[in-house]
């Protein structure tokens, strides 16, 4: 718990994640802007800000508990992508390197998770 959450591996990706959510989502329609836009990258940004309000607190318990937080919200914004890209919003193309990097963050999450052991 000594280091800083931006230290974090998961913290790191999450970050990039929400970079390339906003600037996929640029294109969405004018539309969507109040809609599957916000709800993609309200998403995307509650990912990185639970894993880093996980490590601020004072215990192992509470950072466990906002790294789930963070992995539904992981979840959340996977399946907006799989709807955006249904929809035609994002292309296969441009919808598998966003899925592609969730499924990754996916798997430190859970890594995380597993490793920290509670009270």
């Amino acid at each position: 718990m000594g280091q800083s959450y931006r230290d974090l591996v998961a913290w790191q990706k999450a970050m990039q994640l929400v970079t390339l959510v906003y600037r996929s989502t640029q294109m969405f329609p004018d539309g969507e802007r109040y809609g599957l836009t916000n709800q993609l990258r309200r998403a995307a940004v509650s990912v990185p800000s639970n894993i880093a309000e996980g490590q601020a607190r004072y215990s192992q318990k509470e950072f466990r508990h906002f790294l789930r937080q963070a992995r539904g919200s992981l979840a959340e914004m996977e399946t907006q992508l799989l709807i955006s890209r249904t929809l035609g919003y994002l292309s296969a193309k441009s919808a598998e390197p966003l899925l592609g990097s969730a499924a990754e963050l996916g798997r430190i999450l859970n890594g995380l998770i597993a490793s920290i052991k509670t009270e």
